[in-house]
């Protein structure tokens, strides 16, 4: 691995071999989402606990500060919409001149593995990660199902995984399953768990968060369960705790607690 793919990497994966992503891409196809109608006003609060922003370029040059921001993964694909035919029909969109200029730490595009466009999504990333090899740029693949949600088992994921990883992808963002540990240990690179729709309560998310961390993820790239709660910063606590710190699901509630108690006396 070249120095710069080295660096670009060092800056996301941190010390301990571990990584916190924050997303805020999702209005590239579901349009202003709940809580991220202005990406900037939300993240503010959260910059300082996130170890990466998974973000399109719209949102980078207009909501995120350049002096003040964690390294950058930038969003690359898209062309489909929550109203279109089909999620899954989606191109690179983003060119990685455009990535070197905005001086990312890496990019990431979404996979249809099983879809209608399968073979495009693939075709599209393979030739992502040669003009990525050039610069020494990572590429994330997002193991993207569209509106199959169904699709989620530790079957169906590895089998995206180790797809992405056989075409040479530097991470890949994968859902949590159970039987988690055969997404991770089927795939030769490193994975980062994605999170997927909000969850009911913050202990199911530090739930999945441990079990993943415990099977082998290198960390979380997590969004709506994070920025759409009512307390972003404690959630964003107790997760660190968990993939920093090898704190318990019970340390998590109880650091997230604590948290909650301080910002309900002030501003959330």
């Amino acid at each position: 691995m070249d120095w710069g793919m080295q660096n670009r990497l060092g800056r996301l994966i941190q010390s301990d071999g571990h990584c916190f992503f924050l997303p805020i891409d999702h209005g590239y196809f579901q349009g202003p989402t709940s809580k991220l109608e202005k990406p900037g006003e939300t993240i503010k609060p959260l910059i300082p606990y996130a170890d990466g922003l998974f973000v399109t370029r719209g949102v980078l040059r207009s909501s995120v500060d350049p002096r003040n921001c964690p390294p950058i993964i930038l969003r690359v694909s898209g062309g489909s919409s929550i109203i279109g035919k089909d999620l899954a029909h989606e191109a690179v969109t983003t060119s990685v001149e455009e990535a070197l200029r905005l001086n990312v730490a890496a990019v990431g595009m979404s996979i249809f593995v099983g879809s209608d466009y399968e073979y495009d999504s693939l075709v599209n990333l393979g030739k992502l990660v040669d003009e990525c090899q050039k610069y020494g740029i990572p590429v994330m693949a997002v193991t993207a199902v569209g509106k199959e949600l169904e699709k989620r088992d530790a079957r169906y994921l590895a089998l995206c995984c180790r797809i992405a990883a056989e075409f040479g992808v530097t991470v890949v963002k994968t859902y949590w399953c159970e039987n988690f540990e055969k997404v991770v240990n089927g795939c030769p690179v490193p994975v980062v768990m994605a999170g997927g729709p909000k969850c009911e309560t913050e202990r199911e998310v530090f739930e999945f968060v441990y079990d993943g961390m415990q099977k082998g993820a290198i960390g979380l790239n997590l969004g709506r369960n994070v920025w759409q709660h009512e307390y972003p910063v404690a959630v964003m606590k107790a997760l660190r705790a968990i993939i920093h710190e090898k704190a318990s699901v019970q340390e998590a509630e109880g650091i997230f607690q604590e948290e909650k108690i301080v910002r309900s006396k002030g501003k959330k």
